[in-house]
C-alpha cells in the first residue's frame, strides 16, 4: 500500500535540498544493490580460489544486481517473517539467482556487506563532496579575480580598520575553503575496505571453508579488496571496521560547515551594509510583511545546515568511544542518522554556496561612500608626513590634526552629518603647502597595500594547482549553475 508523502514525515534533506546523486547514494535502492555486488564479488573470489560456485550462479548473480519493485516487496515480507534485513535480502537474491541461493553470503557475517557497503558509500560521498567543493572554488576564485583591484573597507572587530579589496577579502574565504578540500582529499585517500575478515575479525569461517589454507584466506581478502574498488584492506577489525574510521571522515565535513558558516556570516553582514548581496530573483519575496526587503536567505540556510553538519561529528564520537570488545550494535541505528545526514548537509551547504557564489552582486558605489566616510581619519598620517616633507614639524602637524579630527568626530558622533575632516584640513592654511596633494593622498587605491598582488598571485600558485587534475577539472567543466530551490 502506497503512503501519501504529505501524510509522513520526510526528512527536507533529501525532499527538500539534496542534490539527486547524493540523495541516491543512500538509497534503498543503491544500499541493497551493493550488497548484492558484495555478494558476487564475494563469490567471484571464492570460486577463483578453488571453491564448488557454478558459472551459471555467478551470471545469474550478475544479471540481477539491480532491485526490483517486487523484489523489494518481498525483502520486507521476508524482514518482517526473519527479523533480520541481511538474511531477508539473502534469501531475496537467492529467489532471482536460484542457482546462487545456497552459496550466497558463504562464510560472510552481517558487517561484510553492511560495513563494507558504508564504505563504499564514503568513498563516493567523499567523492561527490570533493566535485562539488572544486566548482564552488573555482567559481570564488572568479568572483575575487574580477575584484582584485576594488577597494573596500576592511574590519577588525567589525570596526572600521585599515582598506583592502572585495577580490582580497574572498581569498581569505577561498583559502579555508582549499584547507576543506585538502582535508577531504586526504580522508578518501585514506579510506581501507574491511574485507572479508568473519564474525570476530578472524576469518576462522573463511580457513574452514578452504580447509586451513592460511594463504587462500588472504588471497580471498585481497581478492574481494580489488573488486570492490579499494587498494588496501584494514590489517585488522572486528566484526566491524573501527568506528573510528568514521570520526575521521566526518572530521573534514564539519570543518567545512566552519568555513561556510564564517563565509555566509561575512556576506550576511556585508548584506547589511548594502556592499555585497547574494543572488535575489526577480519575483523572490523577502518578507511577508516588509514588501522591501532583500533577506539573506541563502546564507542563513547555509549558517543554519552548517551548524548541523558541525554537530553531527560529535556522534561519531561518542560511538566510537562505546564500541564494547568486537562491536556492540548500539552503533547501528545512530549511523543510519548521521553518515548519511552528513553528507547530505554538506551536499546542500555546497550546492547553496555554489548558488551564491555565482551570483554575488556588488555594489561599488555604496562600496566607495562608506571609505569617503572613513578614510580621512586613516589619511592623517600621510597627512602629517607630508607637511613634514615640506619642512614642517612633526609634532606641530600631530597636534593641528588631532585638534580637526576631534572636531570631525564630533560632527559625526554627536550631530550625525558626514565627515568634514578634509574640509578643516583645506581651510586651515597650516597645510597649504600640501592642500594640491591632498586628492592623491586620499586615493583609496594608495591604501590597500599589496592586496591585488596578493591576490593574483595566491589565485596562480595556490588555487590553480589545488583546482589543475582532472578530478576537479571534469568536476568544473560539468557543474552547470545551480538553480536553488525553494
Amino acid at each position: 500500500m502506497s503512503v501519501d508523502p504529505y501524510q509522513t514525515y520526510q526528512t527536507p534533506l533529501s525532499s527538500r535540498y539534496a542534490s539527486k546523486e547524493m540523495a541516491h547514494l543512500f538509497s534503498p535502492s543503491k544500499r541493497f544493490s551493493t550488497w548484492r555486488q558484495l555478494w558476487l564479488n564475494l563469490a567471484i573470489a571464492e570460486k577463483q580460489l578453488g571453491l564448488n560456485i557454478s558459472d551459471e550462479a555467478i551470471e545469474q548473480m550478475t544479471k540481477n544486481l539491480e532491485l526490483t519493485p517486487e523484489q523489494f516487496e518481498i525483502a520486507a515480507k521476508e524482514e518482517k517473517k526473519r527479523r533480520h534485513d541481511v538474511m531477508a535480502h539473502v534469501h531475496t537474491f537467492g529467489h532471482v539467482a536460484p542457482a546462487a541461493a545456497g552459496i550466497i553470503h558463504l562464510g560472510a557475517t552481517s558487517c561484510y556487506v553492511t560495513d563494507n557497503a558504508d564504505l563504499i558509500f564514503l568513498k563516493e560521498g567523499l567523492n561527490l563532496l570533493i566535485g562539488s567543493l572544486s566548482v564552488v572554488i573555482s567559481r570564488f576564485a572568479a568572483f575575487a579575480k574580477q575584484y582584485k583591484d576594488l577597494p573596500t573597507l576592511g574590519f577588525t572587530h567589525y570596526q572600521p580598520a585599515q582598506l583592502t579589496t572585495v577580490g582580497k577579502r574572498a581569498t581569505l574565504w577561498i583559502q579555508e575553503l582549499l584547507w576543506d578540500l585538502r582535508n577531504i582529499k586526504r580522508a578518501r585517500d585514506d579510506l581501507g575496505f574491511r574485507g572479508v575478515k568473519g564474525t570476530t575479525g578472524t576469518q576462522a569461517s573463511f580457513l574452514t571453508l578452504f580447509d586451513g589454507d592460511h594463504r587462500k584466506v588472504q588471497l580471498l581478502d585481497k581478492l574481494v579488496t580489488k573488486l570492490s574498488g579499494f587498494p588496501f584492506a584494514y590489517p585488522v577489525t572486528s566484526q566491524t571496521y573501527s568506528r573510528k574510521v568514521d570520526i575521521d571522515v566526518l572530521a573534514p565535513l564539519a570543518s567545512l560547515g566552519a568555513t561556510a558558516h564564517k563565509i555566509a556570516t561575512d556576506i550576511r553582514l556585508l548584506a547589511n551594509l548594502k556592499e555585497v548581496e547574494e543572488p535575489f530573483e526577480s519575483t523572490q519575496i523577502g518578507s511577508s510583511a516588509m514588501a522591501y526587503k532583500r533577506n539573506p536567505m541563502r546564507c542563513e540556510r547555509v549558517c543554519s545546515l552548517a551548524r548541523h553538519l558541525m554537530v553531527i561529528h560529535q556522534n561519531t564520537l561518542m560511538t566510537a568511544s562505546t564500541q564494547w570488545f568486537e562491536r556492540t550494535l548500539d552503533d547501528s541505528a545512530n549511523r543510519r542518522i548521521t553518515i548519511p545526514e552528513a553528507f547530505l548537509t554538506a551536499d546542500i551547504v555546497l550546492s547553496t554556496m555554489q548558488n551564491i557564489s555565482e551570483g554575488m552582486v556588488v555594489y561599488p558605489q555604496v562600496i566607495e561612500r562608506r571609505i569617503a566616510e572613513e578614510l580621512p581619519f586613516m589619511a592623517t598620517e600621510n597627512i602629517i608626513m607630508a607637511i613634514v616633507k615640506k619642512g614642517g614639524d612633526r609634532q606641530q602637524a600631530h597636534e593641528k590634526i588631532r585638534v580637526l579630527s576631534h572636531e570631525a568626530a564630533f560632527q559625526v558622533k554627536q550631530l550625525g552629518l558626514s565627515n568634514d575632516l578634509i574640509s578643516r584640513v583645506q581651510a586651515d592654511p597650516y597645510f597649504d603647502p600640501i592642500k594640491y596633494e591632498l586628492q592623491s593622498l586620499l586615493d583609496p587605491k594608495t591604501f590597500v597595500g599589496r592586496a591585488p598582488e596578493q591576490v593574483e598571485s595566491f589565485l596562480k600558485e595556490w588555487v590553480e594547482p589545488a583546482l589543475n587534475n582532472e578530478e576537479s577539472r571534469a568536476a568544473i567543466a560539468k557543474g552547470h549553475k545551480v538553480q536553488l530551490s525553494v
